[in-house]
């Protein structure tokens, strides 16, 4: 298959990719992330371990793996409208916490409203703009204070 967008034409910043490292334990790791982004506005309606369910189903023997799925409503709701309710596809905009060795955990993001930009479901260009620049700007403010523990 060949993909219409090179992958290597594409920056990290292209997809508003986002990443941080925390000292600490995976499971108080989860929880500072999960306070933090609350205080930056967004709540968390989904969250899961991809490693438990994976160790448990398949015998992965994988490392701590979590998934917040963080999300402001009116944020979403104003996407909806600007994608022709087509980004609902991406929701929610996750957040992930990975144990790269025990007491060091890695925080990764990326943008599913740059995504959606790349992928070219934006119906309303000018809107899309403005909430990427609006939730870049929240997801900053929330990695800027991820390691104020």
């Amino acid at each position: 298959m060949k993909l219409p967008l090179d992958p290597e034409a594409i920056s990290s910043g292209d997809i508003g990719e986002k990443r941080a490292t925390l000292e600490m334990d995976h499971e108080q790791a989860v929880e500072h992330v999960r306070e933090t982004f609350l205080e930056h506005g967004f709540g968390v309606p989904v969250e899961f371990s991809p490693s438990e369910l994976l160790n448990e189903k398949v015998g992965a023997d994988r490392d701590p793996y979590y998934v917040l799925g963080a999300c402001n409503p009116e944020m979403a709701d104003r996407v909806l409208d600007a994608t022709d309710k087509r980004l609902g596809a991406l929701f929610p905009c996750n957040v992930v916490v990975w144990q790269e060795e025990p007491g060091v955990q890695t925080v990764y993001h990326v943008s599913i409203m740059r995504i959606g930009r790349l992928l070219g479901l934006d119906a309303d260009a000018d809107a899309m703009d403005e909430i990427v620049a609006e939730t870049g700007r929240m997801v900053d403010a929330a990695y800027d204070d991820l390691d104020s523990v």
